[in-house]
């Protein structure tokens, strides 16, 4: 039962990790210009400031999924917390996108890729919070 608690959350942690990653590094790394280019509307009228955040957190989120779990396989069982926060972080951060594209009448196209990476950074803080328990 353990092996497959571990499977699954490792593979939702992956997962997570790597569309959060391509997600942040490209708000960290593109202009406003880019970022407007390529379809977030919404940075248009966010301050700047405030993109560079959303980006820097996910991308602390997606190490988060990551490297705690292996840090939790090399014994130190406490780091696997922060697998667990960032999990809850990334949640937060989709509710949040979730909430910005509705009011913006985005939601038909955007909802359905909110919410899969909703439920996934749900699925691996919850399959990490539970692994200690097994």
């Amino acid at each position: 039962m353990e092996i497959l608690i571990i499977a699954l959350a490792a593979a939702a942690s992956l997962f997570t990790a790597f569309a959060f990653f391509k997600a942040g590094k490209f708000k960290a790394t593109s202009s406003k210009e880019t970022l407007l280019g390529a379809g977030f509307g919404w940075v248009e009228k966010t301050p700047f400031g405030v993109v560079r955040l959303i980006a820097w957190l996910e991308l602390l989120g997606a190490a988060g999924l990551v490297l705690a779990p292996i840090g939790y396989f090399l014994g130190f069982t406490w780091v696997l917390w922060f697998a667990v926060a960032a999990g809850i972080g990334l949640a937060l951060t989709m509710v949040g996108a979730i909430i910005l594209h509705a009011k913006r009448g985005e939601a038909k196209y955007t909802l359905k890729m909110n919410m899969n990476l909703l439920l996934a950074s749900l699925a691996a803080a919850l399959l990490w919070a539970y692994l200690p328990l097994v």
